[in-house]
């Protein structure tokens, strides 16, 4: 998650509103060229599962970032009757055009395109965004939008001093749902870096796929934020004259943009052909896994209303709780930001009186994106340590990197971009697993609406514990103690600045 606190600065100093997209009028038409096989309907590929979906779901993890975007783009292609998309950063890049071409062509069968998207981060043109929504079957609503879109900078100040907590409160749920069946929910966003096509910096993240009857819960979830107050359609809050919107050549630039082979890899669209048999193995090899004990969770949209200022807690951080505290033996986190209060703290200390082994993975100097967060983690390692908490920090040059970045850019470079932490996981026990958009923060305990799924299932718990031991391997990991952390191997500047944002920066607000 980018810092709210540089946002912020962001808004104060400069006004800054969303960027500006890499969309460039195409000139030629590069679709002419391409001809790929039909793909046939959702349905006909879940059919043969469809008893089983009554009462289970199926689920696998998605470690790449390239397997997790070709999995999205093929249920794009098969959905029937509608695609909610639910996301914290959207992001007008190349990956997000690429995206809204599936949107798009999706719309054009007839299929009901919904996408909401929190208005901190938003990076996209607004006579884009407009364009977009001017699809009759696609609609945009923008999730608290005090913050950027539509807003002069006075307002943006003013809303910033006026009412603190609400300016704070955003939708930090992750959520893909097709034709109210298959769903993608976990740390990923809609941008470059979070599909390994980023030439300087991507993150190690994880989605979890559910197929089945967990995808009804997360429906409703979207339905409830789509219904919510705080979502506001994008035509309410953008003034621009219906004669600049032109609305038919933006859809048509974003369908050229696509077609690019330089914009759009050939190697992944002939994986999203190869998908029907790479869903069949799926099935045939066990990587699906089904369970009628999976849980999706979710804040409400409403979350911490204001009555304990920037405190509050909510429905996942009660859920997280309660599972650490039904611990017996092992918890094993990954989270890139950790930053703990008294609560976190003395639940983790019960956890290891009781004999529970606690271990976490988190981002170290030298490779997280956010010097603020870590400079709320840096404050208390010391306390966590003590206690008995393992603590690991992800390396920027972790050799996973070779086998979780897959994109087919990382093949064309001459060096290894910047890795960073990104996932949010637990696992209990070796028997409960959990992924979501969850940061181990007072952020996402009581500003954030997050969401997680928590699955009850020895066979995806074992599977998820051994992909975190092996991210927390010497060659991907330091190992800090009370005598030694990685700070030393992060650059100047950003000891720097980790130092002095420590000083400045409250607890509450990381």
């Amino acid at each position: 998650m980018r810092s709210f606190f540089v946002c912020f600065l962001a808004l104060v100093a400069f006004g800054c509103s969303a960027s500006k997209s890499t969309l460039k009028r195409a000139d030629r038409d590069h679709c002419a060229v391409i001809e790929t096989p039909h793909p046939g309907t959702l349905s006909s590929h879940l059919d043969p599962l469809r008893e089983k979906m009554r009462t289970e779901t199926g689920m696998m993890s998605l470690e790449e970032g390239a397997t997790s975007m070709i999995v999205r783009g093929w249920f794009t292609e098969l959905a029937e009757t509608s695609i909610d998309i639910q996301y914290f950063i959207f992001s007008a890049d190349n990956v997000g055009l690429i995206a809204v071409d599936y949107f798009l062509r999706a719309a054009e069968r007839g299929v009901q395109v919904r996408l909401l998207v929190d208005d901190i981060t938003l990076q996209a043109e607004a006579g884009q965004l407009l364009a977009i929504d001017a699809h009759p079957n696609i609609q945009i609503r923008i999730f608290n939008p005090v913050a950027n879109v539509g807003k002069t900078f006075p307002q943006k100040l003013g809303n910033a001093l006026t009412d603190f907590r609400g300016f704070n409160h955003r939708m930090h749920n992750k959520t893909f749902v097709v034709d109210g069946q298959v769903v993608i929910t976990g740390g990923r966003n809609l941008a470059l870096e979070y599909f390994d096509f980023s030439h300087k910096y991507n993150y190690r993240d994880r989605d979890v796929l559910l197929i089945g009857a967990a995808a009804t819960t997360v429906q409703q979830s979207f339905d409830e934020f789509w219904n919510s107050r705080f979502s506001v359609p994008v035509d309410r809050l953008l003034d621009v004259p219906a004669s600049e919107i032109r609305a038919e050549q933006t859809w048509n630039d974003i369908h050229q943009h696509a077609c690019d082979p330089r914009n759009y890899w050939p190697q992944v669209r002939q994986k999203i052909v190869n998908m029907p048999a790479t869903f069949a193995r799926m099935q045939e090899s066990g990587d699906l896994v089904w369970s009628e004990h999976v849980s999706f969770i979710s804040d409400v949209p409403e979350k911490n209303d204001g009555d304990e200022g920037l405190g509050g807690g909510g429905i996942t951080t009660d859920e997280l709780i309660r599972l650490v505290e039904q611990a017996t033996s092992t918890i094993e986190i990954q989270t890139p930001y950790l930053v703990t209060t008294d609560l976190s703290w003395d639940l983790f200390r019960r956890a290891i009186d009781r004999g529970v082994s606690i271990r976490i993975l988190t981002n170290s100097l030298a490779s997280t994106d956010n010097l603020e967060a870590f400079g709320g983690y840096k404050r208390d390692r010391e306390r966590l340590l003590r206690i008995g908490v393992e603590i690991y920090e992800f390396k920027p040059d972790a050799e996973i990197r070779r086998t979780v970045l897959t994109s087919p850019l990382q093949d064309t470079l001459d060096y290894k971009p910047i890795i960073g932490l990104h996932s949010k996981s637990m696992v209990v026990d070796g028997k409960i697993a959990m992924i979501g958009t969850f940061n181990l923060d007072p952020r996402s305990a009581n500003l954030n609406t997050e969401c997680i799924t928590v699955m009850y299932d020895e066979t995806i718990a074992q599977r998820l514990q051994q992909v975190m031991e092996t991210d927390r391997l010497p060659e991907n990991a330091w190992r800090t103690t009370l005598r030694w952390n990685p700070d030393k191997k992060a650059n100047l500047g950003d000891r720097f600045g980790v130092w002095w944002r420590s000083h400045l920066i409250p607890k509450s607000v990381l």
